[in-house]
């Protein structure tokens, strides 16, 4: 199992020369499962994953994992290759949607107009559309299994725990923290992970006047990440008004209070 981040950013892309270190796109992590392709999330950091892979001739089909809908987490679905190339299959996930919605009726609502210039059917590829309900246990493919559960987020979010080859990656974003209303569901997917990829948008200072917001710490995902037994964290969807100066220091202070934590920066390659 291959982990790439291609957007590690939340809320807005930043990109500039004071977020160079650890990127300026919203998220995206690509994974590859022998020879199967699963991206969570379709932030901007989508558009250059799709060139990428795009060069592959030997990939064709790939699987996107939204943990939800809300613009930081889709912008980038209108500017993925893979969409404009034919004898590509792309199939879609999105869970606990808004009632009477769909993954489908997103993707056709942010590509209408007045928000875009082009409709979905402007698309060469295969593309399916797949709705499930956070608990739901998925099976993309033979031997890969995707474990499902409802995140503390507005609007509702999904984790997921990502199970193949012996080892386990967990997503666990957007949500406020653990100890939380969640604790339940962030364990189920936290428990004996190789790798947890936890939101740890706002730091302890700054989540004291924003605890409705549906984002977390770094002290929290360390909590969890102790409790559950994981064997390495990894924080991600940072705040985009801290900078590279700030991510550094945050990130030893993580590093100090759980030895071997990382801090995702865009480009960055994790095995398992």
């Amino acid at each position: 199992m291959r982990i790439r981040f291609w957007g590690v950013r939340g809320s807005i892309a930043c990109p500039g020369p004071e977020t160079i270190r650890y990127g300026g796109n919203t998220p995206c992590i690509e994974v590859h499962c022998g020879d199967h392709v699963l991206i969570f999330d379709a932030g901007t950091g989508l558009r250059p994953c799709g060139n990428a892979l795009v060069k592959n001739v030997k990939i064709r089909t790939v699987d996107i994992f939204l943990t939800h809908c809300h613009l930081d987490h889709v912008t980038g679905l209108p500017f993925f290759a893979p969409f404009f190339t034919n004898g590509y299959k792309v199939r879609i996930w999105a869970g606990n949607l808004m009632p009477d919605s769909s993954v489908e009726q997103v993707m056709r609502k942010l590509m209408s107009s007045p928000l875009f210039p082009v409709e979905v059917e402007i698309f060469r590829a295969a593309i399916e559309f797949h709705d499930f309900r956070s608990g739901d246990v998925l099976q993309p493919f033979e031997g890969v299994k995707l474990l499902t559960a409802p995140l503390d987020h507005p609007d509702g979010a999904s984790g997921y725990r990502l199970e193949y080859g012996g080892k386990v990656f967990a997503l666990i974003s957007d949500t406020s923290g653990f100890p939380g209303a969640r604790d339940r569901e962030l364990m189920s997917l936290a428990r004996g992970a190789d790798l947890v990829v936890y939101d740890a948008t706002f730091t302890e200072e700054e989540i004291a006047t924003r605890e409705s917001w549906g984002h977390s710490t770094w002290l929290r995902g360390i909590r969890l990440a102790e409790q559950a037994g994981a064997r390495q964290l990894c924080l991600f969807h940072h705040d985009p008004s801290h900078d590279d100066d700030f991510m550094d220091t945050l990130a030893a202070d993580a590093n100090d209070a759980r030895p071997g934590t990382l801090t995702a920066r865009e480009g960055q390659i994790i095995d398992l």
